[in-house]
């Protein structure tokens, strides 16, 4: 039996982080759900990861499209090209050994913290609308970018947001922070793609995940609140972050090695 507490308090954590630095926290529940909640395979994880990434995104844009307008035609035209993505990649995800999985998500977090490291160029940009003027130039870009980055993001159950923000930024020279607020229209969509395939093989615990949002939206809450006291050192906490992220990747790679080598 999965302890309520430590599904709550990994939601709490995953929240937390997403609110104070603006994301990367999803890429922690998977390994939460294995080494804190006790769930008993990569796969059941994966999908109940995906369910609480797919709403925690849906509630995220709708907070996103209040503030501020989102480039919903680059948004929509990069999700749809993802979804068949997210589907091709649970369906390999699913196929692929339990402990193979974890050695390949734990390569996928120093990726990511690698990633978060990187400087973040925030000029020079023009963040252009989708229209028919720049739809033979835009649109080609748009569809390749959105089905690889769905393809991976349904494989590992994830979000996405890391690869998702520069996709879109290499398809459409959008700035940042509007790269920022469309990515959680694919995240939404290829996390819903993805824990919809986990689903429908029996593969995720709705008692977990219900639990997992929960906590989600209390660290949210807390996060949101330590950010506006914190903004100044926003940077030395994402580097921060990005350290742990990478640390654990390793840990998480090197033990689902272990136990693959041992089976």
């Amino acid at each position: 039996m999965f302890a309520p507490i430590a599904a709550l308090a990994s939601g709490g954590v995953v929240g937390l982080v997403l609110g104070l630095i603006g994301g990367g926290g999803s890429i922690l529940a998977v390994p939460l759900l294995l080494y804190a909640v006790g769930m008993p395979s990569a796969h059941i994880a994966i999908g109940t990861a995906a369910v609480a990434v797919a709403v925690n995104a849906a509630a995220g844009l709708a907070l996103h499209a209040r503030k501020a307008p989102i480039r919903w035609p680059c948004a929509i035209v990069f999700s749809l090209a993802g979804v068949g993505g997210a589907f091709a990649g649970a369906a390999f995800g699913k196929a692929v050994d339990g402990q193979k999985l974890v050695a390949l998500f734990g390569v996928l977090m120093v990726v990511v913290g690698l990633m978060m490291l990187r400087p973040k160029d925030k000029g020079g940009r023009t963040s252009a609308w989708l229209t028919r003027e720049n739809a033979a130039h835009m649109l080609p870009r748009l569809v390749l970018l959105g089905a690889g980055v769905g393809l991976l993001s349904g494989f590992f159950g994830i979000g996405g947001g890391f690869l998702i923000v520069p996709g879109l930024i290499l398809a459409t020279d959008m700035k940042l922070e509007d790269a920022t607020s469309a990515s959680l229209v694919a995240v939404t969509a290829f996390g819903l793609s993805a824990a919809t395939s986990y689903a429908w093989s029996g593969l995720v615990d709705w008692n977990v995940a219900g639990l997992l949002i929960a906590g989600g939206v209390a660290g949210a809450l807390a996060g949101t609140k330590a950010n506006a006291i914190l903004a100044r050192r926003k940077g030395a906490l994402t580097m921060l972050f990005a350290v742990f992220v990478i640390l654990a990747g390793l840990y998480v790679g090197g033990r689902g090695l272990f136990d693959l080598l041992q089976g």
